[in-house]
């Protein structure tokens, strides 16, 4: 994917220094991972609406991820918005320095992970990020650099998604798009990973849960890294061909009173090919109040999670900065 050396946009010499060799105890041991499991994939191409709401809240429930083929969304289009992106992350550094920024309320900018330790401060995850937002009707393009990727196809996948998920809970379809509010927060990352001299040292991204409502991720064919924990183990997450991954994230868990699972996950890198990825986000506005819905509560199933604004989530969830977050758990309910 690259003729020269990768260069982040902060300057950050790209090297196997302190600044990203993590503890032994935070580092991955890719020896452990079970490759042999993997996440269910559900075909869409299914016009038996029960039997595919069926099968897609059962993934819900087990493993909080699955791979969707027959999705709608042009394989040329797909193939287009990752050229977009690769081409974005060959630009100059200093051209992409232009989107550096540590301003939370920034919408369009360039970032790198990275976790907290302690005694040695902060250690940088194997890679880089650009964020924006997008929807059909937003009009955003003026703060993104030249030919910036479309993605206006996935908001009807995703509408479709969150309605087969609520007919899965056994309530009506519009419900759960109805409970995350009206002016969702729907946006992309672009997560790039160089080549890495030695994956057992470092993280594209440590393990994490996603505080939004909903993910679909476009990974590159080819080239896996992403790895989520079932039954306490990590499974990597293969690239299948013209499919995207769908994660449940924090929100959702709420929404469903615990059960739709939002999962750890994390990225590795590897030492010959870089990995390029794009999570498309979808989150409740600020002033949106999030708890578990009513109709999934009784006697057997007791509210899991006090009600709260998504602002005061993502308050807690800067709050906790460089941890491993535990956000959700903060709103949890003891019985």
């Amino acid at each position: 994917m690259e003729t020269t050396p990768f260069q982040f946009a902060n300057n950050t010499p790209l090297s196997l220094s302190p600044n990203f060799i993590l503890p032994e105890e935070n580092r991955p041991i890719l020896s452990e991972v079970f490759s042999s499991a993997s996440i269910p994939t559900v075909d869409l191409n299914n016009h038996d609406i029960d039997d595919l709401a069926s099968k897609i809240s059962q993934a819900c429930e087990k493993y909080g991820f699955f791979q969707i083929i027959n999705h709608g969304v042009p394989k040329e289009l797909c193939q287009r918005v990752l050229a977009v992106v690769t081409e974005f992350f060959q630009l100059p550094p200093e051209e992409r320095a232009q989107f550096l920024t540590t301003d939370h309320s920034k919408l369009v900018k360039v970032f790198n992970y990275y976790q907290k330790v302690e005694g040695q401060g902060k250690v940088l995850m194997w890679g880089e990020t650009f964020t924006h937002p997008w929807h059909p009707t937003e009009d955003f393009t003026h703060f993104l650099p030249k030919n910036p990727p479309q993605y206006r196809e996935i908001g009807a996948l995703m509408d479709r998604l969150l309605s087969l998920m609520s007919q899965g809970l056994g309530l009506e379809k519009d419900c759960l798009k109805r409970k995350l509010g009206e002016r969702p927060a729907i946006y992309t990352q672009a997560n790039y990973y160089p080549p890495c001299p030695d994956p057992e040292l470092t993280m594209g991204l440590p393990a994490h849960n996603d505080i939004s409502a909903l993910v679909v991720l476009l990974q590159m064919e080819g080239v896996s890294g992403l790895q989520v924990v079932i039954d306490g183990k990590w499974v990597p997450v293969e690239p299948v061909p013209d499919a995207f991954v769908v994660n449940i994230a924090d929100q959702m868990q709420v929404l469903s009173n615990g059960r739709y699972k939002s999962v750890l996950h994390r990225a590795v890198t590897n030492n010959r090919l870089a990995r390029l990825s794009l999570p498309m986000f979808y989150a409740p506005n600020n002033d949106a109040v999030i708890g578990p819905i009513e109709d999934l509560i009784d006697e057997v199933h007791p509210p899991m999670y006090q009600n709260y604004s998504y602002k005061e989530y993502m308050d807690e969830f800067y709050r906790q900065e460089g941890a491993r977050r535990r956000v959700k758990e903060a709103f949890e309910l003891r019985h």
